[in-house]
């Protein structure tokens, strides 16, 4: 077998530590340094929480449902081999989204998105945003809510119910998405090439102060935000054959 050594991490909810406490009892539980694979027990949250706080992971990471949703997750199964379902599993490959966000204060801040890079108004009147897309201006002001950045993995959440597109996970594209847009009213956000640089500026940050954040990571009174996706930063998540993450995506499109 390829994958032999696991380490299994749990997200706390008690549904994580039944199933933790059950397969560590069959299964020698490694550290992440040690392990093979790891194995995340959680919902969606609690995998993008173990993706970012092990940033340099080489290894795979095999999750399984305990939270609710658990779309980026296999479903759990406490009844089979589980060694030999990994190893039957397939690889995707994740490719996660950088941001720089600058403050009021001019402070810098560097983020990495696996979902979503979002900026969202912070008082009770809509946002004015500039939009800029390698280097020059595409969108002169945008009154709204807010903009998001999507990744294909993250285009079924919040960008979905921000009525973005879902993007097919092999189509190396962005979407960059209004959330509430006022003016221009018509426009219902862009696709856009994976490998150019958006530039999101706060054209009014004393009367009108934004938030950036990268999926959990927050900057209050954001001033800028620069996204960009590097592609030789990939994570590798693995899937049940018959539950493939990009079949899932896919069949997101026609859910009613």
């Amino acid at each position: 077998m390829k994958y032999q050594k696991l380490a299994f991490l749990k997200s706390g909810s008690p549904k994580s530590d039944e199933a933790f406490q059950l397969l560590t009892s069959v299964h020698k539980n490694y550290s992440v340094d040690e392990a093979d694979v790891v194995v995340a027990l959680g919902g969606d949250g609690f995998l993008l929480q173990v993706l970012h706080t092990y940033p340099g992971l080489d290894k795979p990471v095999f999750g399984m449902n305990r939270g609710t949703l658990g779309f980026l997750l296999n479903e759990y199964k406490d009844d089979v081999d589980l060694l030999e379902r990994i190893n039957h599993s397939q690889d995707v490959h994740l490719c996660p989204i950088s941001v720089d966000i600058e403050d009021d204060q001019g402070e810098h801040f560097h983020y990495k998105a696996y979902n979503e890079v979002s900026v969202i108004r912070y008082s009770g009147q809509s946002a004015n945003l500039e939009i800029s897309v390698n280097g020059k201006v595409a969108l002169d002001m945008l009154n709204a809510d807010g903009v998001l950045v999507a990744t294909p993995a993250g285009s079924t959440a919040y960008n979905f119910s921000a009525h973005g597109p879902i993007i097919p996970l092999n189509a190396n594209l962005l979407a960059l998405t209004p959330v509430s847009p006022f003016r221009p009213r018509r426009w219902k956000g862009a696709l856009l090439p994976n490998d150019v640089v958006i530039e999101i500026k706060n054209l009014d940050p004393q009367k009108r102060p934004i938030g950036a954040a990268a999926d959990s990571k927050e900057v209050k009174n954001a001033v800028h935000a620069k996204v960009w996706q590097d592609k030789k930063d990939t994570r590798h998540l693995l899937f049940d054959k018959d539950q493939s993450l990009e079949d899932r995506i896919l069949l997101e499109q026609f859910s009613i």
